[in-house]
């Protein structure tokens, strides 16, 4: 029996309040474990947890500027940082990305700073604007604890472009090196790699009834499932794989393309997941004339699993994966 208002003096507005409180943590639990499957194939490696730091990052940070502590990137100056001082890496960042037209590559496409006040002593505040020939293979000068320099990544229009090669296309992901810079690191050394066994898609899903062609949900329907998405592993065997840390996490929009946890699974988003903001790091998305394919892949044959109480649909036979340069397979004509 529930108590009348007027016997509790108060008390349900108090209740309310520990209702919500409590049903916000549950909720982003349910989500997590919609996506988290049980078992890991590769459990057996060790993670270190790099770069932990930055866990709690903004959500929807549009103006995304960030980069990858004590690591100096190499390349020619277009500005000297003897020359060229600001008060923050998120300064010098923004002035290699106003380098950047809408058109086509960028002038300046990396950046390296020094904040520490302490150990960089006078060279506190230099930027250097620099020029990566290979912007997916930046040359590296230093890395390391003892390394006192902050550095990052910009990617124009038509560049830091990999693909997921499958048996049913090429999925052509755009990285986002200035939003998620040590998740892109990661897989730009997969990249280098050259090797990638043990890499798919396990997890297929449709947009059912809840979202329309464009991805927007729609009003009155559930939000799953089926889920809107497909779902891999990008940890190749014999590779070691560190825990990313928690990035940029805007809400997942069609064709994002985002950690599960902390990696490597991995999602990309087929509809507009508003529900999911401040959840997962987004670290690039798939160029929107190649949704066809990952569309196809949701509509391959599957079967019902359930993980932790939460059903999910997997694939009948999972797709093996090859990262790939863009300039290795081909651009896809729009």
């Amino acid at each position: 029996m529930g108590r009348r208002p007027t016997e509790a003096g108060g008390r349900p507005f108090w209740i309310l309040v520990a209702a919500v409180l409590v049903s916000c943590p549950l909720a982003y639990l349910a989500l997590s474990t919609a996506l988290h499957r049980p078992e890991s194939r590769f459990s057996e490696h060790s993670y270190d947890g790099a770069g932990q730091e930055g866990r709690g990052a903004a959500s929807g940070d549009e103006d995304c500027c960030r980069g990858q502590e004590h690591l100096e990137l190499w390349g020619a100056a277009i500005k000297w940082g003897t020359d060229h001082k600001f008060n923050s890496s998120r300064e010098c960042c923004r002035a290699c990305k106003s380098m950047c037209g809408e058109d086509g590559p960028c002038l300046c496409n990396s950046w390296v700073f020094c904040g520490d006040r302490e150990r960089c002593g006078d060279r506190f505040g230099e930027c250097w604007l620099k020029k990566q020939e290979d912007v997916l293979l930046p040359a590296l000068h230093d890395s390391g604890k003892k390394v006192i320099w902050t550095s990052g990544l910009i990617y124009g229009k038509g560049e830091g472009i990999v693909g997921l090669q499958t048996d049913y296309g090429t999925l052509r992901i755009k990285l986002f090196p200035d939003c998620a810079p040590h998740s892109v690191a990661y897989i730009l050394e997969l990249l280098r790699s050259r090797h990638c066994a043990g890499c798919q898609i396990y997890r297929a899903e449709g947009r059912g009834y809840s979202w329309d062609t464009k991805g927007n949900h729609i009003s009155d329907a559930s939000f799953g499932p089926p889920y809107a998405l497909i779902q891999g592993t990008l940890e190749a065997e014999g590779f070691l794989f560190k825990k990313s840390p928690l990035e940029a996490c805007p809400a997942l929009t069609r064709g994002s393309v985002a950690w599960v946890d902390s990696g490597p699974d991995f999602l990309i988003s087929l509809a507009n997941h508003n529900e999911w903001r401040r959840a997962y790091t987004v670290f690039g998305a798939v160029l929107p004339e190649d949704m066809d394919i990952a569309e196809k892949i949701a509509g391959l044959g599957t079967k019902s699993d359930v993980w932790d109480n939460i059903n999910v649909l997997v694939l009948e036979k999972p797709i093996n994966l090859k990262l790939k340069r863009v300039a290795d397979i081909g651009a896809r004509e729009s």
